[in-house]
C-alpha cells in the first residue's frame, strides 16, 4: 500500500509540472522548465531529404523571428498522420514539453503526439 501511495504522489507531482500554460513570448524565460506553451504557428518546414527528415514549426512569428521552435522527429510526424507544417499553419497550438535552448532560440522537442494540441 505504501508503494502505491508513493507512486500516486510521484504521478501527481509529475502531472503538476506540466500544468502551467504560457504564451510563446514567455518561452525564453523558461529554459529548462517543463510546461505547456500556446501560440500561433506562423510556418514550418519538413526537411524530407535530410537523413532524419525532421519537421520544424515556428511559433510566435515567422522564421527567423520566431519565439519558439517546435521540433518534430519523423517518427512522431508519422504518428500524427498529417503534415504539421501545412495543417497547423495559422492555427493556435499548445505544445507541452521541456524548453531547451538550441542555436540561441527556445525549442521544444516532441517525443509523443499527445504533446501537440490544436487549441479550440
Amino acid at each position: 500500500m505504501k508503494k502505491v501511495l508513493v507512486f500516486l504522489a510521484l504521478a501527481l507531482i509529475a502531472n503538476c509540472s506540466f500544468s502551467q500554460t504560457f504564451l510563446a513570448e514567455d518561452a525564453a524565460k523558461h529554459i529548462g522548465d517543463s510546461l505547456t506553451i500556446c501560440g500561433k504557428i506562423y510556418g514550418g518546414k519538413f526537411l524530407e531529404t535530410s537523413n532524419s527528415a525532421p519537421t520544424f514549426l515556428n511559433m510566435g512569428a515567422a522564421y527567423p523571428n520566431h519565439l519558439l521552435t517546435i521540433f518534430i522527429p519523423l517518427s512522431i510526424r508519422t504518428e500524427l498522420g498529417y503534415a504539421p507544417e501545412i495543417l497547423l499553419k495559422d492555427k493556435t497550438v499548445c505544445i507541452t514539453g521541456k524548453v531547451i535552448l538550441y542555436k540561441e532560440k527556445p525549442e521544444i522537442i516532441v517525443y509523443n503526439k499527445a504533446q501537440v494540441e490544436v487549441a479550440k
